[in-house]
């Protein structure tokens, strides 16, 4: 009754009645979990794809395709045997960076709950009420009655529509009795809904439970064992970890998660979950779409599973960790793609084909193009007019702006050779031609009221699209998305205007108003 595509569209426009740009959810900083990136204690030693059976040619195939979409990658990393046989980044994305997880964080809640379950304090049987008598609804229906923490787990609540925008709206109630007072039209068990609310409730009765936020449980427990510093979390107004998106780690933490699933819950030596928990969370327990795409292929504990007949935890616009028993491999991969379906069957078509049970001759000539093809990558900027190029190198524009929702008053674009550097209030951003420039340590100043996403870093690039055009792309590094700024020259003024990458992708108009001002 639900597809992928409606989770998309809530996951890209939820938020919209909130006056906040698709290009802004999920990605909201928390105080909780590391405060930065640390440096990794390299835990996967890298070795040749060669010597664990799979030629370094398929992997750079797999790349290569990877680029022929018309959407974008940002990493990935492929672990087999318990080794690391690649490692790419896309620039200006980089090893050990942060990356929203849109939904790939359901799979981190649900091991939450395997821990607890593990433990003897639940059972995937106990009803959901029973953990919140103070936030029933007036009425409780035999439907919610019957809710089980199992049904939370399979995405079976009997919801007709995804909870996630009502706890979101409803401001005149926690996140938990919005939950609970939505209708349950269906028996729980009895219809498959993609429903992030209850992935929300599974944090809830963590943090009942434990005593603890997600976040703060799963710091012992799951991300210190594994030696993951570089994460946070996105909380609910009362303080609890929203649990079915909001989580941002690095491609190594995913690599590393995917891992301890294919170890069946061991990590160097230690058991973190239970063989039997891993065994129930990533095995078929609903039906899920009513095709054969390989989001038809059924549903576990908050992992899919996947047409070649293994699993993975997924997130929006192709946040994957895929974990492959038949083949003892792993992959990671964050990205900003409009079509995951295609993210997914290029690693099919490439690397599935490829693998072999035993080593294969070492090939120094196609390991070395692998390296070569992985240390240019980057993500696509557009060249510009070489004579506009020319002719604004060595100016200086500054501007006094007209009243505008940020407050800012007035704006300097300097031009060189290499690229732009454009300063609002004193604020300095910096975009380069044909490449990406890092801006660490820079409040972007264009961000609307309330996207929390002041401090994550970005990088720009700069494109002359017509003489008196400028477009500036802000990629933010730590989150998916990007922000697109077009700088439009009149004779004396100027027309700044902002479009963020989602809703460029469908040809959408941004709700933020542009800003005019005037050459001084």
């Amino acid at each position: 009754m639900t597809t992928r595509r409606n989770f998309l569209h809530s996951a890209a426009f939820g938020t919209a009645a909130l006056g906040m740009p698709e290009l802004f959810i999920h990605a909201l900083r928390s105080a909780s979990g590391a405060d930065s990136a640390k440096a990794f204690k390299e835990v996967f030693p890298l070795v040749s794809p060669e010597s664990q059976g799979i030629s370094s040619s398929a992997i750079t195939k797999f790349i290569e395709e990877a680029n022929k979409c018309a959407y974008e990658w940002h990493s990935f990393i492929l672990l087999r045997h318990g080794k690391k046989i690649a490692e790419a980044y896309w620039n200006p994305f980089e090893k050990g960076g942060k990356h929203t997880l849109y939904s790939l964080s359901k799979s981190f809640t649900s091991s939450a709950i395997g821990m607890l379950v593990d433990d003897g304090l639940l059972k995937v049987t106990d009803k959901v009420i029973d953990f919140f008598p103070e936030s029933l609804p007036e009425v409780i229906s035999d439907n919610l009655k019957a809710m089980t923490i199992h049904h939370l787990l399979c995405m079976n609540t009997g919801h007709d529509s995804d909870t996630m925008p009502v706890l979101r709206a409803n401001e005149d109630k926690t996140w938990v009795q919005s939950f609970l007072a939505h209708p349950v039209i269906h028996a729980p068990g009895s219809h498959f809904l993609y429903n992030t609310g209850s992935t929300y409730m599974q944090s809830a009765i963590v943090q009942k439970v434990s005593g603890k936020k997600l976040i703060d449980f799963l710091k012992p427990r799951l991300f210190d064992p594994l030696g993951i510093t570089d994460y946070d979390w996105e909380e609910s107004p009362q303080g609890i970890n929203t649990g079915g998106y909001g989580l941002r780690v690095s491609t190594e933490s995913i690599a590393r998660f995917g891992q301890l699933y294919l170890n069946e819950g061991t990590w160097e030596g230690k058991r973190i979950l239970s063989k039997a928990w891993i065994d129930e969370a990533t095995k078929f327990q609903s039906s899920s779409q009513d095709n054969d795409s390989d989001w038809g292929q059924g549903y576990g504990y908050q992992f899919w599973r996947c047409k070649p007949g293994f699993y993975r935890g997924d997130g929006a616009y192709g946040q994957y960790c895929i974990v492959m028993p038949q083949f003892d491999a792993v992959l990671a991969i964050n990205s900003e793609s409009w079509d995951m379906g295609k993210s997914m069957q290029i690693a099919w078509d490439t690397l599935l084909p490829a693998f072999e049970d035993n080593a294969l001759p070492e090939d120094k000539s196609s390991h070395k193009k692998l390296k070569d093809t992985i240390a240019g990558l980057a993500l696509a900027t557009k060249p510009s007019d070489s004579s506009t190029l020319a002719k604004m190198s060595g100016k200086k524009m500054v501007y006094k702006l007209m009243d505008n929702d940020y407050n800012i008053q007035k704006a300097m674009i300097n031009f060189d050779s290499k690229g732009s550097t454009l300063s609002l209030d004193g604020k300095k951003m910096r975009f380069d031609y044909n490449g990406w420039s890092k801006n660490k340590g820079i409040v972007y100043p264009l961000l609307p009221e309330g996207s929390n996403q002041q401090g994550i870093p970005f990088a720009g690039s700069a494109t002359w699209i017509e003489p008196q055009k400028l477009l500036l792309h802000a990629k933010f590094v730590e989150g998916i998305h990007s922000d697109l700024i077009t700088l439009d020259f009149a004779q004396d003024g100027i027309t700044i205007s902002m479009n963020g990458s989602v809703t460029n992708s469908r040809s959408q108009k941004d709700d933020r108003k542009n800003i005019t001002g005037n050459l001084v």
